[in-house]
């Protein structure tokens, strides 16, 4: 399965749109958010527009988590965990979260096939005990607008620039 992995949005609503069309010609079957989409307008947005099922967890500047979690009740697609996620993921076992400092400790610990973080907006892909991957920043805040792509059957990331 190939799964896209897409961070800190912050209601860069023009760009969210050229990433969601980049990971669908990508052939990207689910979609993580690690976070930062910051507006309720912007999580719909990712479920209106994205085809497969979305995985999110909040980042530090999702203000109305009230308003949020109720934006994905009712796409039905999205999945809102919180602060962190434990998913399975076509038998991968992944941890995904918001913050690089507890992703990359989560990922030293070798408890996971993969795991994904954002905050930094700056992407990273290592390979240790687990796959480490922070997909950038869609916002383009540093000049760079990237994503990430994992394929479960090979536990191999990929960072994309637009």
């Amino acid at each position: 399965m190939k799964v896209a992995i897409i961070s800190d949005v912050h209601d860069n609503v023009w760009n969210l749109e050229r990433v969601l069309a980049a990971i669908s010609r990508d052939g990207a079957q689910a979609l993580i958010m690690c976070g930062d989409f910051c507006a309720p307008f912007t999580l719909r947005q990712i479920a209106t527009s994205f085809a497969g099922p979305v995985h999110a967890v909040f980042g530090n500047n999702d203000g109305d988590r009230w308003l949020l979690s109720r934006v994905a009740a009712e796409a039905g697609c999205l999945a809102l965990y919180g602060d962190y996620a434990e998913l399975q993921l076509d038998g991968a076992k992944v941890f995904v979260c918001h913050y690089q400092d507890v992703g990359r400790h989560i990922a030293a610990s070798g408890r996971f096939q993969a795991v994904f973080y954002g905050h930094s907006h700056v992407a990273e892909l290592t390979q240790g005990p687990s796959l480490a991957l922070n997909p950038g920043e869609v916002m383009g805040r540093f000049g760079k607008v990237t994503y990430g792509l994992y394929d479960t059957a090979a536990n191999e990331g990929s960072i994309c620039e637009l």
